[in-house]
């Protein structure tokens, strides 16, 4: 019988050898910091690691948006360019793409990274970002077109800071403001070479009264975060929102956050989801989602993979954050789950993630029909067997839809189910 060390030892290298064939599928991302985050690039099974077109079938990431009316917007990545089309049909046909930017290999691709974009009427509004220099340094670009995208802007820099900023998120408050928030560097840039070096990086963010044409001063909303991993936003029954990212707590410890800034844009305390205390020095490349119901909770689902818990876990809270439920594993206890995305509407919530089973991914679904008390059994809404982009949920009145792009079937929007 193995002893525990010689047991510790092989689950270590069963544990890369999984990890090396998961970010050949696209279905995690981890790299160390500032190293190249462009790993997750790699094909699947049966496909090549390369494709050379800028179309949407050569995509990496895709943003999609859908309008009242029912007009799907989708901004993606493909070829070091980002396009922009739109669909009438629900994404079964496309208008001719619009090119809002071309970087060549320097465009940000990374495991959490992609393109963003809104639409109030006629004016759309994209940010991405791209690298400026060899050590990974970034800078978010905002473009916007006022002609329903026919024509762009010249893209520019979200800000006048120098350092490094990456991974935008946006939404549109119910007051018309446009919310932005990023990674931000410049406190991390400021501690070089001093006796308080930081790691990581800090959450910014700023607001916009004219559609992302001028924003107000970017503020820091936590200077400890991890560099490398989504922001996940959401909108407040009240008028405010709340977001949740990877902190970087003393220690070292990167677990999830959350902060809730009221509708007068006053920002509220640093709130820890969960006590997973996963210490690292690597970049998950996985950052959490969130979603606010009508009745104001928080429902938050994120990866970790300390000695604590390893895999996919949810969340709520009743009191903006303040306390969290504890937290529940996502998928089977074995299944190699990443990616997960919520979506509320009303009482309604909807929970997707992917699974790898070392053949496929498979995007499975539950749901709350009592905000989250209880939930439904996992159902399969799609799978692949190639490189796969993060499964995204959005709705239009109550119909909720699952967003994926998948390299061997392209882009897809399935209907996921219908808010009741």
């Amino acid at each position: 019988m193995k002893s525990l060390f010689q047991q510790s030892l092989l689950k270590n290298l069963i544990a890369k050898m999984l990890l090396a064939v998961l970010l050949g599928m696209g279905v995690v991302g981890y790299a160390w910091p500032q190293m190249d985050h462009s790993a997750h690039m790699m094909m699947g099974a049966g496909k090549p690691a390369n494709c050379d077109g800028s179309g949407m079938e050569c995509a990496n990431a895709a943003t999609p948006f859908l309008t009242n009316d029912g007009k799907l917007y989708l901004v993606w990545t493909a070829g070091g360019m980002v396009w922009m089309a739109k669909s009438d049909d629900l994404g079964k046909t496309f208008s001719a793409p619009v090119k809002i930017a071309e970087h060549g290999k320097t465009l940000d691709t990374g495991g959490d990274a992609r393109p963003q974009i809104l639409v109030q009427g006629d004016r759309i509004f994209i940010t991405y970002a791209f690298f400026k220099d060899a050590r990974w340094n970034a800078q978010i670009n905002k473009a916007y077109s006022d002609d329903g995208g026919k024509t762009f802007s010249t893209p520019i820099s979200i800000v006048n800071d120098t350092s490094s900023q990456r991974f935008p998120v946006m939404l549109l408050q119910p007051n018309g403001k446009l919310f932005l928030s990023w990674i931000d560097k410049r406190i991390v840039a400021s501690s070089k070479n001093t006796a308080n070096e930081m790691l990581g990086g800090s959450i910014a963010y700023a607001f916009s009264d004219d559609g992302g044409v001028h924003f107000s001063q970017e503020k820091i909303a936590n200077k400890d975060s991890c560099e490398c991993c989504r922001i996940g936003v959401s909108l407040d029954p009240k008028g405010g929102l709340a977001f949740t990212y990877r902190a970087i707590f003393p220690s070292g410890i990167r677990d999830h956050a959350s902060q809730y800034i009221s509708n007068t844009e006053k920002l509220g305390p640093i709130r820890r989801v969960s006590n997973d205390n996963w210490k690292t020095d690597v970049c998950p490349h996985q950052g959490p989602s969130i979603s606010i119901s009508s009745a104001g909770t928080f429902h938050v689902a994120w990866f970790t993979s300390s000695a604590k818990r390893q895999g996919v876990f949810y969340a709520n809270s009743h009191n903006e954050g303040a306390t969290y439920s504890d937290p529940v594993r996502v998928g089977k206890d074995d299944a190699n789950a990443s990616r997960p995305y919520l979506l509320a509407a009303g009482s309604n919530v909807w929970l997707v993630w992917k699974e790898f089973d070392g053949h496929k991914t498979t995007v499975f679904m539950k749901n709350s029909l009592d905000d989250g008390k209880t939930w439904s059994e996992p159902s399969i809404l799609a799978e692949t067997s190639g490189y796969s982009d993060h499964p995204l949920l959005i709705h239009r009145d109550k119909q909720v839809f699952l967003s994926w792009l998948t390299r061997e079937e392209g882009y897809r929007l399935i209907k996921a189910g219908n808010a009741k």
